[in-house]
């Protein structure tokens, strides 16, 4: 893994795929309200090594469209591979080279609590990127996923039975991470490398069968392509940029009920929903506003769990409780004997039993 010499002065004709990079920089941090100061996640790999490189490419100039850019980097070091930690040094030697300040390289412990490697690895790494994005000030996590990442998010996705909002994939930005290469492919990131003299490295893993996403990349993927011809990796993040303007809208609405109707008695750990005003909803809505009220209690909204908490909506059969993953019951309140007629009854009442 190596860089040039990115001091010289000498001019010469700007590759395309390099172009590209540098305005899907800007955009991103345009679309992020123009932060000042920012880290890229680096691995050493081409897609992440040449999002370094277009960074770098602004921070160097202190600026980028009149707006000013200090640009740091950091790599996070798994542990989890022979020779994982001269891959982090190497790598954090190149991003110094590219003219990034300051660069960290973070070593983490993974830990498989309940968890695949790959999300545990994710867990970690996302962990020790926001630690380091708060040491510094950081406004931005730059992270190098590319359109063909989102391809295969979206096909998982649609394998597993996924709703909209993970079918919607990955944002460009979403919070404090900022994903400008969403719309390149990782063909076009491997040219900006070459195109810049950088060496990337290939983690071993991207093509080991005993990971789903490696043989989606690997298999799947290209068994699309040639089958249904090309164009498949552009269809399916296309469909996630529409399923994710679907989902904010209905997230949002779902919201607003939800702020009007949830009630917060005294008794800690409780709340109730209106069950009339619920079971009004379109079911889209319905199953959003009931996840609000587990998540709030720490719980996890599955698919399953919200279906068996909807049936309590029917006033049929028991009225619960119903357990929820992460140590939520919800029940519909019983009508009592005495409640004069027209009286309200059936409210759901959800109850986080840490």
């Amino acid at each position: 893994m190596s860089s040039r010499d990115f001091a010289s002065p000498a001019r010469r004709r700007l590759h395309p795929a390099v172009g590209r990079a540098r305005n899907a920089v800007k955009a991103a941090l345009e679309e992020a309200g123009w932060p000042s100061r920012v880290l890229v996640a680096c691995s050493g790999g081409p897609d992440s090594l040449a999002l370094a490189a277009a960074v770098a490419h602004f921070a160097r100039r202190g600026a980028v469209d009149g707006h000013p850019l200090e640009a740091g980097a950091v790599v996070v070091d798994h542990r989890l591979q022979e020779g994982s930690g001269e891959v982090a040094r190497t790598t954090a030697a190149v991003l110094g080279e590219l003219g990034l300040a300051p660069v960290q390289v973070v070593a983490v412990e993974v830990r498989f609590a309940g968890e695949g490697p790959e999300a545990a690895a994710r867990s970690a790494r996302l962990g020790a990127l926001e630690a380091e994005a708060a040491a510094w000030g950081a406004g931005a996590v730059l992270l190098g996923h590319t359109l063909d990442d989102q391809a295969e998010q979206v096909l998982l996705g649609l394998a597993r039975g996924s709703g909209p909002r993970s079918l919607g994939g990955m944002r460009t930005v979403r919070g404090l991470q900022v994903r400008p290469f969403l719309g390149l492919r990782r063909a076009d990131t491997l040219d900006v490398c070459r195109a810049e003299g950088l060496e990337p490295w290939f983690d071993p893993t991207n093509s080991d069968p005993r990971f789903m996403r490696s043989r989606v990349r690997v298999g799947i993927m290209p068994f699309l392509e040639a089958e249904l011809g090309p164009g498949v990796a552009e269809g399916l993040a296309r469909t996630a940029a529409i399923l994710g303007q679907d989902a904010d809208f209905l997230d949002a609405e779902a919201s607003r009920a939800y702020a009007e109707w949830v009630e917060r008695p005294a008794e800690p750990g409780t709340l109730l929903l209106p069950g009339e005003a619920v079971r009004s909803l379109p079911p889209a809505l319905r199953s959003r506003v009931l996840a609000l009220a587990v998540a709030e209690l720490g719980g996890q909204p599955t698919f399953e769990r919200l279906a068996a908490v909807e049936r309590l909506l029917e006033r049929r059969g028991s009225a619960g409780p119903v357990e929820v993953p992460g140590h939520v019951t919800v029940r519909r309140q019983p009508r009592r004997k005495d409640a004069p007629r027209g009286a309200e009854y059936g409210k759901l009442v959800f109850v986080s039993y840490r």
